[in-house]
């Protein structure tokens, strides 16, 4: 209205200014009912102009007057709506807070404020019962919400989460399977169908879930990608062990679609390597290797790839295994593996140069495994107890504990390979279940005699019985003089799942 107002004034001066300025102010005469008014033209527009403006003026006054119920009204439900607001914030607030009892009073508030938006009232009203332990109370409020089609989801996911929490698993997953039907979007209850399908060991209607997602959009390409990885890692690892042929072929046609999904992926890589190999194909073997060494080194890598070939000479090993090292030469794994290579080799200086460029100031029992060998291949006896004594209380590595005593890689139990699947899909990091449970890993300790040599240096002036084992053995690089003693059989040998660590 006052942009109206404004208009017009300006259009009345507008006309006023361009009268005047043309020099000829005119004439103007209205005869009316009997009377005369005679006036400048000038004059005459600007009446005119000033009429109407009043005119408009009465007429937006007379409206407002009429509409003052209605806007009155207006007003009213705007407070109530805001008051309505306020108290669902405030309920809300005090259900995530755990008082049970204020959100309880506030739903019952929100829900009398908010006639119009029953929405938000019902969903406080579930979450006030749930937060006051009032487990009938909520399923109660999430089954009324299942009568408004914008409230479905909502109540569904409720009672689904009800219905765990009361132990009642085909129940929440029945809702959870109502929901995946209902819309495209529930990430929640793809999840919960998913892992109901990993908890009871259905590789295959798992991956026929993460296809449909990935077709509805509900999760990422690339976690759908690392998910269908784990997923056939562990449909192979369910058939590589049958004593059945056509099952090991399917275990190796898993595997195989694993590592096309995840090269990286160590679990998959290795399986399709030794799969292969044992077809006698070790050079496709050996590329699958060393393209997840690229992304990815695992100890379970260079171990599959170290026992490709068993009738070589252990320098053709030691070249073959430094060539892995050199696809991906900044990676820790890498320096073990060099120092492997070294030791393989006979070339201790290079041995002991890899090793350094590890963290031996604090090492790890892998570490200090390493160092023992180390020594142990230098004919220094007494320095390999002291590490093999100083890796009994360093710390484990969780990598290599993949690698069991028997030296099978990834001997997962079925609970293990469905939480790396959950983990692997989201995070794409690897679980170490055997690490969490504490459970023994191969051993690289090298195998020393007992006792003490009567020469050591530093047990000479005392009974050889009454020294203790030092903490620290010293730098890598000093080698304490102690007479020969025998190295490893050169007829052992580690198979390509065994590895050597400490536990």
């Amino acid at each position: 209205m006052i942009r109206i107002l404004l208009i017009i004034l300006i259009a009345a001066v507008a006309a006023g200014l361009a009268v005047l300025l043309t020099g000829d102010p005119g004439h103007a005469s209205l005869v009316w009912l009997g009377w005369r008014v005679d006036m400048a033209a000038a004059a005459a527009v600007l009446t005119l102009l000033l009429g109407g403006l009043i005119g408009a003026a009465l007429w937006r006054g007379l409206i407002w007057v009429i509409e003052a119920p209605q806007r009155a009204a207006r007003a009213k439900a705007e407070s109530r709506r805001r008051q309505g607001l306020s108290v669902v914030s405030r309920g809300f607030l005090a259900a995530a807070g755990g008082d049970g009892a204020e959100a309880r009073r506030l739903a019952v508030k929100a829900a009398d404020l908010l006639e119009e938006a029953p929405a938000l009232a019902r969903v406080l009203a579930a979450q006030a019962a749930e937060a006051a332990g009032d487990a009938t109370a909520a399923r109660t409020a999430y089954n009324a919400m299942l009568g408004f089609p914008e409230m479905r989801l909502a109540g569904l996911r409720g009672l689904m989460q009800a219905s765990f929490n009361e132990g009642d698993r085909v129940q929440a997953v029945a809702h959870a399977r109502t929901a995946y039907n209902l819309t495209k979007t529930a990430p929640w209850a793809w999840r919960a169908l998913l892992d109901d399908r990993l908890e009871a060991g259905d590789w295959q209607a798992a991956l026929a879930l993460v296809a449909s997602a990935l077709e509805r959009k509900a999760v990422s390409p690339i976690v759908a990608e690392r998910s269908r990885a784990a997923l056939l890692a562990a449909s192979a690892a369910d058939k590589e062990t049958s004593a059945v042929a056509d099952d090991r072929a399917r275990a190796l046609d898993f595997a195989l679609q694993a590592v096309k999904q995840q090269p990286s992926f160590a679990p998959g890589a290795v399986m399709a390597a030794r799969l292969l190999a044992m077809e006698g194909k070790a050079t496709r073997a050996g590329a699958i290797i060393e393209q997840a060494w690229k992304s990815h080194p695992h100890p379970a890598l260079w171990l599959a790839y170290r026992d490709l070939r068993t009738h070589e000479t252990k320098s053709a090993r030691a070249l073959r295994l430094g060539g892995l090292a050199a696809i991906n030469p900044d990676a820790r794994e890498s320096r073990f593996l060099r120092a492997e290579a070294a030791l393989l080799d006979g070339d201790l200086a290079r041995a002991r140069a890899a090793v350094a460029t590890l963290d031996i100031n604090a090492p790890t029992a892998r570490v200090a495994a390493l160092m023992a060998r180390i020594a142990f291949a230098n004919q220094a006896g007494d320095e390999a107890r002291a590490w093999i004594a100083r890796s009994a209380g360093a710390p484990l590595e969780p990598d290599w504990s993949d690698l069991d005593p028997e030296g099978h890689a990834f001997s997962y139990t079925r609970q293990d390979w469905a939480r790396l699947v959950s983990t692997y899909g989201e995070t794409g990091e690897l679980i170490h279940p055997r690490f969490e449970r504490s459970e023994r890993a191969m051993s690289e300790l090298p195998q020393l005699p007992a006792a003490y040599y009567d020469s050591a240096p530093f047990v000479r002036a005392v009974s050889a019985a009454a020294v203790p084992i030092p903490d620290d053995p010293g730098p890598p690089d000093v080698a304490a003089p102690t007479p020969p003693v025998s190295r490893f059989p050169a007829s052992r040998r580690r198979r390509s799942s065994q590895a050597l660590v400490p536990k």
